[in-house]
């Protein structure tokens, strides 16, 4: 996973330099069809990627977006109509037989469908109309780290495709900002040290911020194996607030931008609360919490997500090291999950 988690910035590079060509001409071959819909299929750390490609679409492209129930399909036997609806269905390994099911099930009820996996061979890449590969190279840990921002890359290389832009451009700067925040080791390692007893956390952000508040939580509950709670800054308010003391570790992933200002209400009553409060964020919201790691400010805020998971993979993989688990083969999973 350490590996791993230090190969991302040149993961990222090989999708910006050998896969944007490929991903820029789906992108337009899709746009000609004139999608009226966007269906999102993935299951756990793509499922995180999924809901980031939600937030593009819709605030980006102004696509309305949905996640799929695939048991609808898989389990009840449903067949949506889904003419000129586009079905993306982001996987690892794209083994799945729920997500292969799903996809050829869409495709077949008239669905434009797009698979986006690390193994170009696998049988969900053979089922969908379209592929992007996010060519990152075999990933022998379980816990996923490099596919997952390979993901987020693709996606945002895509959703941009689609909408005309360039995304290529302005992402340019991503890999190289990847290495100096991964280069802070030290500072994540210091952080850990206060999780190390830890019998639950909360994980909360708003709007870019959200998947990876999501998935920072599964890191932490397949290394560490504590409940690591996951909520939206607007749904924290609405009840799981009151399981909020004094002694309740709190992570809150702060955008540079509208999702961030969104959140500052939460951070208000959090503070109340004498919650210990970390930020994942700009340094001034850094300096005014308990603690935290800043990343780089100017990052356009739907890009920020690529950014912000690499200190908290990190975290996840301190806690677990400090608490004698291996993080490379969490206990009681495998690296293909097959779910029907």
């Amino acid at each position: 996973m350490a590996a791993e988690m230090a190969e991302q910035p040149e993961t990222m590079r090989r999708v910006l330099e050998r896969a944007v060509g490929d991903i820029t001409a789906t992108a337009h071959a899709i746009a000609a069809r004139r999608p009226r819909f966007v269906l999102l299929s993935a299951r756990g750390t793509s499922d995180h990627a999924a809901l980031y490609a939600k937030y593009l679409l819709e605030v980006e492209l102004g696509l309305p977006c949905g996640l799929a129930s695939m048991s609808t399909i898989t389990a009840y036997g449903a067949r949506p109509h889904l003419a000129d609806v586009l079905v993306v269905t982001v996987s690892q390994s794209g083994g799945s037989p729920d997500l292969t099911t799903t996809s050829q099930a869409a495709r077949e009820a008239g669905a434009i469908t797009l698979a986006v996996t690390n193994n170009p061979e696998s049988p969900l890449a053979e089922v969908s109309e379209f592929h992007i590969d996010l060519l990152a190279g075999p990933e022998r840990a379980l816990p996923a780290t490099k596919t997952y921002t390979a993901e987020l890359m693709a996606l945002y290389l895509f959703v941009t495709a689609l909408g005309g832009q360039d995304g290529a451009r302005a992402a340019q700067a991503i890999p190289e900002l990847a290495e100096g925040v991964l280069a802070r080791g030290d500072e994540v390692r210091d952080l850990a040290g206060r999780y190390r007893f830890a019998q639950r956390m909360v994980i909360t952000s708003r709007g870019y911020g959200y998947p990876t508040a999501k998935e920072a939580a599964l890191k932490l509950m397949e290394t560490s194996y504590f409940p690591a709670l996951a909520y939206s800054g607007a749904d924290l308010l609405h009840g799981p607030l009151a399981m909020v003391d004094n002694i309740s570790p709190v992570i809150a992933i702060v955008t540079e931008g509208r999702g961030g200002q969104a959140l500052q209400p939460v951070l208000d009553r959090l503070r109340g609360r004498g919650a210990d409060l970390v930020v994942i964020g700009p340094d001034p919201q850094v300096s005014a919490a308990s603690g935290g790691i800043a990343i780089p400010t100017g990052v356009p805020e739907s890009l920020q997500p690529l950014l912000e998971i690499l200190p908290l993979q990190r975290l996840a993989w301190e806690i677990a090291m400090a608490r004698g688990q291996d993080p490379d083969s969490p206990r009681g999973i495998a690296k293909i999950t097959e779910t029907h």
